[in-house]
């Protein structure tokens, strides 16, 4: 009788697991362990992209920390076209009208490397430098050539003496220009946007997870009700003799 008895409770409790999604079998550990075998910083294809995630991550001439010319805007991306540990070589904007496409080198660990192509990778960006002459010839009445403005193409930050300049393009030269007081550029939001739709909200987790439906609540009311009702009707029928007692013969 006590094995029909635990048999009855094993089968409760399967049924209530079956419910309630519950699976006794299963070990966290084999999940965190196959989350792990695949290597997060592998080497990526060439010609992939690199988001630049840190600040004062610079576009090296060379892959020497003394050949730093510039910052590369934060949030926005360069193409990786050789993949190095400590430096990769990179590529950043290209060719056009205002434009020169530049190759050279970032630090490895200041690049966040993506598996997308990015629908805008690189910060175009144009602004004005105004230069003003201090003294004029007395026979101009005018600010003739007394102020000259220029358009130049943004390439990044540079701090040098405590001051801050721009690198940029005019034409076809680069040179350095003081940052003006009022640059300001857009970031850009793919990489962002990317992890948003790659990771789903934690609330929904834990609904998920933590509710039952009324159904489940009544089916396993219903099962902890029907274990005494079996055990009682078990140990009933055990009560009755193993054994007959012959009948006592009349003389």
């Amino acid at each position: 009788m006590k094995k029909i008895f635990l048999y009855v409770l094993t089968t409760v409790f399967l049924l209530s697991a079956v419910f309630f999604n519950v699976s006794a079998f299963s070990f966290p550990i084999y999940a965190r362990a196959t989350a792990q075998s695949t290597p997060k910083n592998s080497a990526p294809l060439s010609n992939s992209y690199a988001c630049i995630l840190k600040e004062n991550s610079y576009f090296y001439s060379l892959p020497d920390e003394k050949r730093g010319i510039f910052f590369l805007p934060k949030t926005y991306y360069v193409k990786v076209l050789d993949y190095q540990p400590d430096y990769c070589k990179i590529e950043y904007l290209y060719d056009d009208s205002n434009l020169r496409k530049l190759t050279g080198y970032a630090r490895t660990e200041d690049l966040t490397f993506v598996e997308y192509v990015p629908k805008r990778p690189y910060l175009y960006y144009m602004f004005d430098v105004r230069y003003e002459i201090e003294s004029s010839p007395p026979i101009n009445d005018s600010s003739f050539l007394t102020q000259i403005t220029v358009t130049c193409t943004y390439y990044g930050d540079f701090n040098f003496g405590g001051i801050t300049y721009c690198y940029v393009l005019r034409g076809d030269t680069f040179g350095y220009v003081p940052k003006p007081a009022n640059l300001y550029y857009e970031e850009n939001t793919e990489y962002a946007d990317y992890l948003a739709q790659q990771t789903p909200p934690k609330s929904e987790k834990k609904n998920n997870s933590s509710k039952s439906s009324p159904a489940q609540i009544a089916i396993l009311v219903a099962l902890c009700l029907l274990v005494p009702a079996l055990a009682a009707l078990i140990l009933k029928q055990s009560k009755r003799p193993l054994y007959y007692e012959p009948d006592e013969q009349t003389e």
